[in-house]
């Protein structure tokens, strides 16, 4: 390994890898401009630090750029160094994670470090859907660097000292950042929702840690399989109290508790993430109607409704499991679609893209309806019209069109009190009650909460051998 191992960005490479794993690649490259007195200029590996190495066990190839060289800026042979290790890691199959301190295009050499960062963009795009590609921002992180962010699959940034930025707060209209810090690391979480979890620096290593061992290498081998120490029928017996925080029920249902949430402060009445169930990995995607602190406070609910962002963040979701071969199971405790006007703007949108991953979705999908699955929110949400392979409802689940109340109020708007709330019971009992959908087979079983576990493994085993044929086609437009 060459001196730069001693520098901040040698440092995290060598926190995140198993120990003495690393292998560096072009250590000797240096800038070749010249322009500007670049060549009295020294930039030792153009700023990154570029290489492979293993976590628990698999392989990983990283960069990690260095913000003591020309503020780590982007030029010809820095991006080429990455672009070299974008290569590698698509022939053998492996994850690229990028540590980035990058103060963003290096001026001095203008049209070829446009040109590097189109080639980066080019490599990003190819490896999408190929190998995972994390990124962990622990410093600057702006213009077309951001951009390379965005195109990652998962994104972590550092609390306090970290900036993303396309535009710089102060370069925004009637704004600055003490109004509002655009580049920080809360804005891009809980607003912009690019970046999936925040943290100190150490947090971050340890969670690209955990991670990397929870998904795939790649899109043909999955090496994330562990054994599995948990009951596989282990009765859940507190699961349906927790129901309206899947974060809290989540881990309930996998193994050991395992359970690795993605974008946790956005969309935030939609959860999404990772867990174990009989040692292999499963994305979950779930309604949220409740939100609980770890003393078990309510912070804040949610409808049960469906946002925009929320949809936009299960739907990426999705299509990253999808991608990678990852089964999907869903938690559905839905009424309606949000009714806001911020949210209005791109919520059929929004929905219509949650639809279309998981009609597109060819994976293993398995359904669970745990409350209320009522109207077009409910089948947006893995139903079994959209092509979920089975759909389980617990005894209390109601599933239709809307509230029963609500519908005999429309059908009888002059009935009395008396005539409504009979034929509200009425309602209920042939249109929403869950035996009225598993004898339309809409619900393929009825399970008590404390079962939902075992039955979920059960169904996943059965689908693990899942073949579909799909329309012929270069790909989909939404």
């Amino acid at each position: 390994m060459s001196s730069t191992a001693q520098s901040l960005a040698g440092g995290r490479i060598q926190a995140l890898l198993d120990e003495n794993s690393f292998v560096e690649i072009g250590a000797a490259v240096t800038a070749r401009s010249t322009d500007f007195n670049m060549n009295k200029t020294d930039t030792p590996s153009d700023g990154v630090i570029t290489g492979y190495g293993v976590i628990n066990g698999g392989l990983v190839y990283v960069y990690s750029q260095d913000a003591s060289v020309l503020g780590g800026s982007m030029g010809e042979m820095h991006a080429k160094k990455i672009i070299r290790i974008y290569d590698m890691a698509m022939k053998m199959g492996a994850p690229v994670i990028g540590l980035v301190d990058c103060a963003g295009l290096r001026l001095q050499e203008a049209a070829d470090a446009l040109d590097a960062f189109g080639g980066l963009y080019l490599k990003q795009v190819m490896a999408s859907g190929v190998v995972p590609q994390i990124t962990a921002v622990f410093g600057s992180c702006g213009g077309g660097m951001a951009v390379a962010s965005a195109l990652s699959d998962f994104t972590f940034m550092e609390n306090s000292k970290a900036k993303l930025f396309v535009n710089a707060p102060n370069a925004l209209k009637d704004n600055d950042v003490s109004k509002c810090d655009t580049a920080s690391a809360q804005f891009q979480s809980e607003e912009a929702g690019i970046v999936d979890v925040t943290g100190s620096e150490a947090e971050l290593i340890a969670k690209i840690r955990e991670l990397v061992s929870l998904i795939p290498a790649n899109n043909e081998d999955d090496l994330s399989y562990m054994d599995c120490d948990d009951d596989l029928n282990r009765v859940c017996a507190d699961l349906k109290d927790a129901a309206a925080d899947p974060a809290i029920a989540l881990p309930m249902i996998s193994d050991s508790g395992i359970f690795f949430e993605t974008k946790s402060t956005y969309g935030k009445d939609m959860v999404t993430g990772f867990i174990k169930l009989n040692g292999n990995t499963v994305g979950a995607v779930a309604n949220r109607a409740a939100l609980y602190d770890e003393n078990g406070s309510l912070v804040e609910e949610f409808g049960p409704e469906l946002s925009a962002r929320g949809c936009e963040k299960a739907a990426k979701f999705v299509k990253f499991c999808d991608a990678f071969n990852i089964p999907v199971l869903t938690l559905t405790n839905v009424t309606r679609f949000k009714a806001a006007k911020c949210s209005e703007k791109r919520m059929a949108k929004a929905a219509a893209a949650l639809a279309y991953a998981f009609a597109d979705a060819s994976v293993p999908k398995v359904n669970v309806v745990t409350g209320k699955a009522f109207g077009s929110a409910c089948v947006v949400m893995n139903s079994k019209g959209l092509g979920a392979d089975y759909v389980y409802a617990w005894p209390d689940a109601q599933i239709g069109m809307m509230d029963a109340g609500m519908a005999a109020k429309i059908m009888y708007p002059d009935a009395g009190a008396d005539v409504l709330k009979e034929k509200t019971e009425e309602y209920a009992g042939l249109q929403n009650h869950v035996e009225s959908a598993a004898r339309r087979g809409y619900v393929d079983t009825v399970i008590e909460p404390q079962d939902t576990r075992k039955y979920v493994i059960g169904a996943f085993e059965m689908l693990f051998t899942k073949r579909e044929d799909r329309p012929v086609k270069k790909h989909g437009t939404v």
